[in-house]
């Protein structure tokens, strides 16, 4: 593994043991064990780093979601696959999901950063449309669908994460809510 790779392996694991805070380039430069200084060799700032966090994240979703299409199950199973993917993952790494889908920087850095996480979306969209080619979900427009889905997912994931999900309110479990949503859209 590279330096480079393994700053960015270094600094998720800090977001994910201590939050947004716990990312210093002192703290990643200590945990791999180089000079202070060195992940300046390899990212401008902070920001730099955490964008290559939330980059190589995206790709690693855009595979998943790649993966779950080439599947042998119904498509509208596959999809059902990759919204627990996309569950799952928010689940079990909360600090990165808000990095990748609440942080207000990551979502203004464009370049490579913008186009994985379209490459991400895309593949979800893909898996969307095969859904849709066997009439489990609507003919509307593909793109426009599949933002829905996924915002949705991504709303549900964050009220789960929060705490913020109550079965008073009608929902126990972002899974819970995104099979109602897959219901409700004629997916049975």
């Amino acid at each position: 593994m590279s330096t480079r790779e393994n700053l960015i392996t270094q600094a998720a694991l800090l977001l994910d043991k201590g939050g947004d805070a716990a990312v210093t380039l002192r703290a990643v430069a200590h945990a791999v064990g180089v000079s202070h200084n060195a992940p300046y060799r390899h990212f401008k700032d902070r920001n730099a780093l955490l964008a290559a966090i939330a980059e190589r994240d995206f790709r690693m979703l855009a595979l998943a979601f790649e993966g779950t299409r080439l599947g042998d199950a119904e498509p509208i199973q596959r999809l059902k696959e990759a919204l627990g993917l996309f569950i799952q993952y928010g689940r079990d790494y909360p600090a990165r999901y808000r990095l990748l889908f609440s942080d207000p920087g990551i979502g203004a850095a464009g370049g490579s950063l913008e186009a994985a996480a379209l490459k991400a979306f895309t593949a979800f969209a893909g898996l969307v449309e095969d859904a849709q080619s066997t009439g489990a979900l609507p003919p509307t427009p593909t793109r426009e669908l599949a933002g829905l889905i996924y915002a949705t997912a991504h709303g549900l994931v964050d009220l789960q994460a929060g705490g913020r999900m109550r079965e008073q309110k009608g929902l126990s479990a972002a899974e819970q809510g995104v099979a109602l949503l897959l219901l409700l859209l004629g997916a049975s």
